[in-house]
């Protein structure tokens, strides 16, 4: 978990790593971060860290406790199904409004990212699957015509993607995972805003029932 000094500012470089540390898992929900332990892991300055630690907090991945100091945020089945609803309500918006507003050049990037996103869940690494469902909902939204859509889905980015792992975990639901997006991108290829919207919509249900069963 070192960080290696390059051109980027050292406190982007602690935030990535710690911020791909919680997100696999290394560091666990509910365990406390020591300053002085990361410092000498990570190999960085208590200022650095510091700034780090409270960008982190205001993307929901760190807590800061009482007279425990900052602990990696568990999340809760509440706090889960609150995200589900968010995402399900802005992102079957977007998808009804990419039925209305993209381009053919936002339609060709479609049709990359889902041939990109069908190749990647054939190979059943979840990580790689995350990278590919970050470029398929970037298009996605671009093509929305919506940029406030992307703003406010981007400070639920790190625990969206939290619950990415969790839900991706199960085989099965990979599999049922795919046919969805399919049946979306159907969707939105053939301009229908309603069977867009609501297979965006159904996507993410059954996206949030599996990852609540699983917390």
């Amino acid at each position: 978990m070192r960080v290696v000094t390059i051109a980027a500012p050292v406190r982007m470089q602690v935030v990535e790593t710690l911020r791909s540390a919680i997100m696999s898992g290394r560091l666990a929900p509910g365990q406390r971060l020591v300053e002085r332990d990361l410092c000498q892991t990570l190999g960085v300055s208590r200022p650095s860290l510091r700034e780090a630690l409270r960008e982190l907090e205001t993307e929901g991945l760190i807590s800061s406790i009482p007279n425990r100091g900052p602990v990696v945020t568990e999340l809760t089945a509440e706090d889960a199904a609150s995200i589900y609803q968010v995402r399900g309500a802005l992102e079957a918006l977007a998808a009804k409004l990419f039925t209305q507003n993209a381009s053919e050049a936002h339609m060709a990037e479609l049709d990359a990212a889902a041939a990109k996103l069908r190749q990647v869940y054939e190979t059943g690494e979840v990580a790689d699957i995350i990278v590919a469902k970050r470029d398929f909902y970037d298009v996605l939204f671009r093509g929305s015509g919506n940029h406030i859509i992307a703003e406010v889905l981007r400070t639920l980015n790190a625990r969206v993607t939290r619950l990415r792992v969790v839900c991706l975990s199960s085989e099965a639901r990979r599999k049922v995972s795919i046919k969805e997006i399919e049946e979306l991108v159907d969707a939105l290829k053939r301009r229908d805003p309603r069977a867009a919207a609501a297979a965006s919509r159904r996507h993410v249900e059954n996206a949030g029932k599996t990852a609540l069963s699983s917390l």
